[in-house]
């Protein structure tokens, strides 16, 4: 595979990613790696035509969105499971989903938000990547219709904000799952008692910041 962004750098990134593989709790195929990869030297490339991050360092990028997002993996809601339909709300360039969708093969991810650009891009990503099992959908929540095993969101500021918005297309054993920087307050779930919550802190590999998960079940 040919690199723009990240030529100089794809060796070590596919050398860590083995390296924090039992770190992560995951197993990483060469397939795997050149889409994590390939995901990430796209997401640079294109970032100016679509503004699809901020971050533009590909170490940075590497550790602040590939790593970060694989360390939710193996704890997302029915891990165990095949076939388990997972909703992306404000899935952005694809984080988590297009990460979710690489390393999830079995499932089928639906990668939802409102910018047009950041959709046009996910599908550029799943035609050159191969990705037959996500769905990029360029809708506003409110508008869209479905139903889901697992909920998933990373850019939600506000737990209520993403609980309210999703649990239309829950399924009634299904899972919310938000991905936060620090651990919710008291006064974040102050709105949510009636939701089942259990909040795992995770670590990520060469990131010192703080990270946790928040599992909410009806």
């Amino acid at each position: 595979m040919t690199y723009h962004k990240i030529s100089a750098d794809a060796d070590g990134f596919s050398s860590e990613l083995q390296q924090f593989a039992h770190d992560l709790n995951l197993t990483f195929s060469e397939v795997q790696i050149n889409q994590l990869l390939g995901y990430l030297d796209n997401l640079l490339l294109w970032t100016k035509v679509y503004n699809l991050t901020a971050i533009t360092a590909p170490k940075d990028a590497f550790v602040k969105h590939i790593l970060d997002c694989l360390a939710i993996v193996a704890d997302l809601p029915l891990a165990k499971q095949s076939g388990v339909s997972v909703l992306d709300i404000g899935t952005g360039a694809g984080l988590p989903s297009v990460i979710i969708a690489i390393m999830r093969p079995d499932w089928q991810i639906t990668a939802l938000d409102s910018n047009g650009k950041k959709i046009r891009f996910i599908k550029q990503m799943v035609g050159e990547l191969k990705l037959t099992n996500i769905m990029p959908v360029a809708s506003r929540i409110e508008e869209f219709d479905g139903e889901f095993d697992v909920i998933t969101s990373r850019a939600f500021a506000s737990l209520d904000d993403f609980v309210n918005l999703a649990k239309p297309y829950l399924k009634s054993d299904g899972v919310l799952y938000a991905m936060k920087g620090k651990v919710p307050t008291a006064d974040d779930l102050a709105n949510l008692s009636d939701w089942q919550i259990n909040i795992k802190p995770i670590s990520v590999p060469k990131l010192s910041d703080e990270r946790c998960v928040v599992y909410l079940s009806k």
